[in-house]
């Protein structure tokens, strides 16, 4: 999954050429980073999974990463597709909204109960986890709908006006 919806994050800044795809990029990097230290703080261990050939996990339980990183993806593009214009790259209606939301919301859900359903990690590891991805989703949107929306758009017209790849 980790590859994946790296892939996807990447191929989809390139096409959007957006400084807020970037902004939304750095934010799940952050967040990744954010949950992994916590868990070094809280050294809470995985569940025993008791289904043969399964090993033990040499990482911790709490919180889920997944859960984290799937729920800042689903909140932050909630948040966006409610606040935020849609990017000039994109169809400018209301389905290229709608459609955001029907693919990232039951993923993030999908994502989140697949740690219960595989043993990976408790419940009380996956609720820590999509709380911290809320959070962490919730005032990184924050901070760019405050004013660093701004300074992205200039970034995008600088890089416009010089780069062959953005004309």
């Amino acid at each position: 999954t980790n590859s994946t919806v790296i892939s996807i994050t990447a191929c989809f800044l390139l096409y959007t050429q957006s400084s807020g795809v970037a902004y939304f990029a750095s934010g799940v990097a952050a967040c990744i980073m954010a949950v992994k230290m916590v868990k070094k703080l809280i050294r809470q261990e995985r569940p025993v999974m008791e289904r043969p050939g399964n090993k033990k996990r040499k990482t911790y339980g709490m919180p889920s990463t997944h859960s984290t990183t799937s729920t800042f993806y689903a909140t932050y593009i909630l948040l966006a597709a409610v606040y935020l214009p849609i990017h000039q790259s994109l169809p400018q209606n209301s389905m290229t909204r709608v459609l955001s939301l029907l693919i990232a919301l039951p993923w993030a859900t999908m994502i989140a109960l697949s740690r219960l359903w595989l043993g990976h990690h408790t419940p009380a590891q996956v609720s820590v986890g999509c709380t911290l991805g809320f959070c962490f989703a919730w005032l990184w949107f924050h901070f760019w709908a405050s004013g660093l929306n701004e300074y992205g758009f200039r970034v995008e017209q600088f890089w416009r006006s010089r780069s062959v790849v953005w004309k």
